[in-house]
Parts: structure tokens; sequence; C-alpha cells
């Protein structure tokens, strides 16, 4: 491409004039601009020095006018390059006591962002005509989104402080919205009573942790709630179009694989039935029909492998434009790539570190949950008590730091199944079965059962939820109350 023309880039050198000589007729303007513009918006070189300047005078409880200037610059030795002391004089006398210092500024602005653009979409046009063997035209479209995205949320120039009444109204929302859903919560139901209870529901803007050893069933944890809440939006009408979604970031099983678990817990087929075709007719039929109803749901998995935290955060943010989000499940960060060429345990704890930041950032970004699935050490195998507790979490640092509620996936009967006992030297065949009676008893009450812990919680208290577990299915569920199960009849 012919280059850039930079006469021709959007820019009203007259506009940055008005404004550089408002400010130092009055010094009190600078409050009203300096919390988004920047030296870098001005398009003259000579504007953004002055303007610099006039920042750190003011910011120094200096008064910033024409004089003052005068004696920085000659003591700088630079006033000859922002046009003498007869240009300064000249900004001042260009001031009118009708000048708006903020619509000045956000036009500047407006220009500064336009001439960005214009630069991204040259690099962009740049790169796709670059030939780069390491780098695929897919890659070089989630750096094109990227760089857009940068210059859109550049564009925002509010921010600052929210006046009280204001969060009172929003936190009176999140109030009336609990009161008056079914179930009493505020965030999406995850379709686990009693998790909900405790953790009020899945609620936007929260970085969710969970976390387990391997054989625990996280991963299936996971994909009952990201189901239940997809569920959930297809047929809920109280939620807006733009949330409503469900994003499965699956790092570690296919597509189709979570499909199947999805397939085995909804038609109550074993999944090792389905993936060796021991099915007959009606449970074929029951398989095809649930299909049928699944497409309706609006879950979408990427089961792209050592996916980057960039690349996770721009295909969130087209989803959410193209199709809705409200919630992002991702299986697991230690599987996230992050941004560092370099590789060593040092780095890769910085990595981690970095990565659980951007996923809390997201979530806030996005304003949805993001529950991100976590591994834990090994030391809990060592232990007696192999509850996991938040010294497990594997760079637990980062993690438990950025995470607003971190829950364990804990199966008791996983260690109870496994060590069935052996007839010891000396055991009498009396002792030997008193013994094994005694475990096959635990092994039998603790068969369906499951724990989540909730470890932390910014917004409640922690402590231990029960489920039902289905392994056969890869199912959690809501466990029957004692005073609702059937009578029994000895």
């Amino acid at each position: 491409m012919e280059a850039l023309d930079a006469a021709k880039l959007p820019k009203n050198i007259e506009a940055e004039q008005a404004l550089l000589g408002a400010l130092l007729a009055n010094n009190r303007g600078f409050e009203k601009v300096s919390e988004f513009l920047k030296p870098v918006h001005f398009a003259d070189s000579t504007h953004q020095k002055i303007f610099e300047v006039i920042a750190k005078m003011i910011n120094r409880n200096r008064t910033a006018d024409v004089i003052t200037l005068r004696d920085y610059f000659e003591q700088e030795g630079t006033l000859d390059k922002v046009g003498g002391f007869s240009y300064l004089v000249k900004l001042a006398d260009s001031a009118s006591p009708l000048t708006n210092v903020e619509y000045y500024a956000q036009f500047i602005y407006d220009k500064y962002l336009r001439r960005e653009l214009i630069n991204a979409g040259y690099e962009i046009v740049n790169a796709a005509m670059e030939e780069n063997i390491d780098v695929t035209a897919t890659d070089q479209i989630e750096m094109a989104e990227k760089a857009l995205y940068t210059i859109s949320d550049q564009g925002d120039a509010q921010g600052g402080f929210l006046d009280f009444s204001q969060a009172l109204d929003s936190s009176l929302k999140v109030i009336e919205k609990a009161y008056q859903k079914e179930g009493r919560i505020s965030g999406v139901p995850t379709g686990l009573n009693k998790l909900d209870y405790r953790i009020g529901g899945l609620n936007d803007s929260d970085l969710i942790i969970l976390a387990g050893r391997p054989a625990m069933g996280k991963t299936a944890l996971a994909t009952n709630i990201a189901y239940n809440v997809a569920e959930f939006f297809s047929h809920d009408k109280d939620t807006h179009p733009e949330n409503r979604g469900v994003a499965f970031f699956s790092l570690e099983m296919s597509a189709d694989q979570l499909a199947s678990r999805i397939l085995s817990t909804v038609t109550q087929t074993p999944g090792q039935k389905m993936r060796n075709g021991e099915i007959d007719e009606a449970e074929f039929t029951r398989i095809t029909a649930a299909v049928r109803e699944l497409n309706k749901i609006p879950l979408y998995i990427d089961d792209t492998p050592g996916v980057s935290i960039n690349a996770i955060r721009t295909r969130a943010r087209r989803l959410k434009r193209s199709k809705g989000l409200g919630l992002i499940v991702i299986d697991y960060i230690q599987l996230i790539s992050g941004t560092g060429s370099k590789r060593g345990e040092g780095n890769r704890v910085q990595e981690l570190s970095e990565i659980s930041r951007g996923l809390k950032i997201l979530a806030k970004e996005l304003k949805v949950p993001v529950i991100a699935l976590s591994q834990l050490n090994r030391g809990v195998e060592a232990r007696d008590d192999k509850r996991p507790v938040m010294s497990d979490l594997r760079e637990s640092g980062s993690i438990e730091q950025d995470a607003d509620i971190v829950m364990f996936v804990f199966r008791e009967n996983y260690y109870i199944h496994n060590a069935e006992p052996k007839q010891q030297e000396g055991d009498s065949p009396e002792k030997f079965a008193k013994k094994h009676e005694d475990w096959v008893k635990r092994d039998r009450e603790t068969a369906n059962l499951a724990e989540v812990i909730v470890g932390k919680q910014r917004h409640g208290p922690t402590g231990t939820v029960k489920l039902f577990w289905n392994g056969e299915f890869a199912q959690f569920g809501n466990l029957a109350e004692a005073d609702k199960l059937p009578e029994q009849r000895g």
C-alpha cells in the first residue's frame, strides 16, 4: 500500500489552539478534561508538548500561564521548538471567555480516534498482504479485532465517580430482581438449588474458580451448569437477547465429546453405550429427539487447544455482539496460553497471574459471570482428609486473589471405592469380614454423593453444599431431602 499522507489525516489545529489558550487563561478548565485528554491526542507535536507541560504544572499545584511556561521551556532549552514566546502569547490571545473546554477536548479526542482507526486499518491491510508462515489468516483476524476493540475501548471518555444515589438505585434493582425471581437469587440459576442458595446464582462480573483433583467431576459439573444455564436462557423471557448465550471454551475435550456428555445426561443413556453403539432402537430414537431439542439452546463450544487469553477475550466479545452472551465457562485455566514468549516455571507462574487477571477483567468488561476450572496440587492425596482447601490451588496466589468465588468439587466415594480392604496377615476371617462389611456400607452410602466446598466468596458465606452424583451419566443434581424420600418398609 501507499504510505499514509499525514496532511490528510483528520485533525483541527484551530481547536487545539483554542483549547490550549483557554487552559492558559483559566487553569480550572483542566479539571474538566484531564481524566481523558492526553498529550498524544493532539495532532500537532508542538501542542502535545505544551499540553504535557500545562498538565505537569497544574498537577504540581503551580500556575500554568504564558510567563511560567516561557520560564519552563527556557530552562529546558526548548522554547524555540514550541514556537517561542510569541506563539505562547498567540495561544493565550486565542482564548475566549465563552470557550467550552469540554467541547473542544471531545472534538480533539474524536479526531485522534479517527486517526487511530485509519492507522489500524492501514496496519491490518499491510499485515494481510504480507505472507508470514507463523501467522495464519485466523491469527490476523484476531489481531485486527483486538486492535479495533482497543480503539473502541479508548473511545469511552466517560468514567470517574458515581453518585451514591445512583449506586443505591443499582443495588436496589439487584435486590428487587432477587426478590421477584423464583428461588430468591440475584444471579442466573445453575439448576442446583442448594448451590444457588449458597452463592446467589451466577452473578454478572464474577470470576468463579471451580477446582478439583482428577476424577472428582469438575468438568462434569461445569458441563451440567453450562447446559442448565443455556436451557434457562432458551425459555426465559426476562433475559435481554444480548445476554442469552453460554460460551464453553473446552481446551481439553473436543466439542463432540462434550456434546456426547450432555446427551448422556439429558437422555440418561450411559456414555459408554453410546460410544460403543450398544443402544437399542428406543434409545436411539430418544437420543435423536433430544438432539432436535438441544439444537434450540444457545450453547456455543470452542474446542481450540491452547487458546490464548487474548483469543478468548476476542471470541467472547464477538459472540456477545453477534448472538448474545450471559456466561463463559473455561475448561481449564492451566491450559490457556499466555502472551509471554519465554517458557519456564517462573515465567509460567507470572503467565497464570496474567491469565487469571485477564479473566477477571473480561468478566467485568462483558458483565457476565466467568467460570474457570482449575487443577489442584497433588498434596491433597497425601492427607488423611482429602477435602481440598484454598492452599491446594495450583499457583494459588493470583487465582485466589482475582477470584470472587472459589469452589472445590469433592467426592469421598472416589477414595473409599478405591480403598477396598485386603486381608492382612494375622486377620481372622471374622475380623476381615467385618472390615469388608464396613467398607461395603460406606461405599454404598457415599456412592451418589458429591460435595461442592465454597472456600471463598466475596459476597456471602463459605461452606459445603451436598449434591447428587450419577457417574454413569456424568450428572450432578439436587439431592433429595431426607423427609421427602419414599417411606422405607422393613
